[in-house]
């Protein structure tokens, strides 16, 4: 069965917007784990905009103790600083990204051609440090196949921005289109093919739907909907401890 990964770094957006100690990333996974996660996804960036290093740590912590039962899949640039860091952390699985530090979220997949030799080295140094799984975060076309191929990469995630973000019914079509003729072709390869960026409630079907695509990764989605679905939830319960302080009483919302 097709998996899901829940990317949980917009529960750390909304925190350091404020910069406090709330939401907790730790917490969502756990919530996430509760309601059907397969693995528990986070993008350690180099300019820390969200996902901080204390949270990756927190989490692999919870996955040793057996408080978590998934597992991390831990993004992370090609650059030697966050190579060891994931060395260090050892995540059961890593996925390489691109990064640029002006763009809002990751634009487009790795140029695995134009990187080869730092592709190569940084997944040589995650194999030995104990990383079960590497793939590389691509763009859905055949050169990207063939280049993962090439550097020896077992897994690919198809990059579904394009796809997601196109504003036309032929646009999304063509887009699609790309990432099924990618898939097969990383089929043929020999590859694991995993997708995600910009999936949400009403175009994930399409992309679900390519029978050789094992995992979907999905995020800002989930997130932007917790606000909604769990809003009456989290107001109901702030507002009981408001009238408790104030009445000194234990209080239970009339349902």
């Amino acid at each position: 069965m097709i998996r899901l990964g829940i990317n949980i770094d917009h529960v750390a957006t909304l925190r350091q917007a404020r910069r406090t100690i709330y939401p907790s990333p730790l917490d969502a996974a756990i919530i996430a784990e509760r309601a059907g996660a397969d693995l528990i996804t986070v993008h350690l960036r180099e300019d820390r905009r969200h996902i901080q290093d204390a949270d990756v740590a927190a989490l692999a912590q919870a996955f040793k103790n057996k408080v978590l039962h998934t597992h991390m899949n831990l993004e992370s640039a090609i650059v030697d600083e966050m190579i060891d860091h994931a060395c260090r952390i050892a995540p059961r699985d890593i996925c390489l990204v691109p990064e640029k530090r002006e763009e809002i979220t990751t634009e487009g997949g790795l140029d695995v051609a134009r990187y080869a030799h730092e592709v190569k080295h940084a997944m040589t140094r995650l194999t030995d440090a104990g990383v079960h799984q590497i793939s590389l975060f691509v763009d859905p076309t055949i050169e990207a196949m063939q280049a993962a191929a090439h550097v020896g990469a077992p897994v690919i995630e198809l990059h579904t921005g394009c796809y997601a973000d196109a504003l036309t019914p032929e646009a999304q079509a063509y887009e699609l289109e790309r990432i099924r003729v990618a898939a097969y072709e990383a089929k043929r390869l020999g590859l694991r093919i995993h997708a995600g960026h910009g999936l949400h409630y009403t175009n994930v079907q399409a992309v679900a739907q390519i029978d050789v695509i094992d995992e979907l990764n999905i995020g800002h989605a989930i997130v932007a909907q917790a606000v909604f679905t769990g809003l009456e939830a989290a107001v109901r319960d702030i507002k009981a401890e408001m009238i408790k302080a104030r009445l000194n009483q234990a209080y239970q919302h009339p349902l």
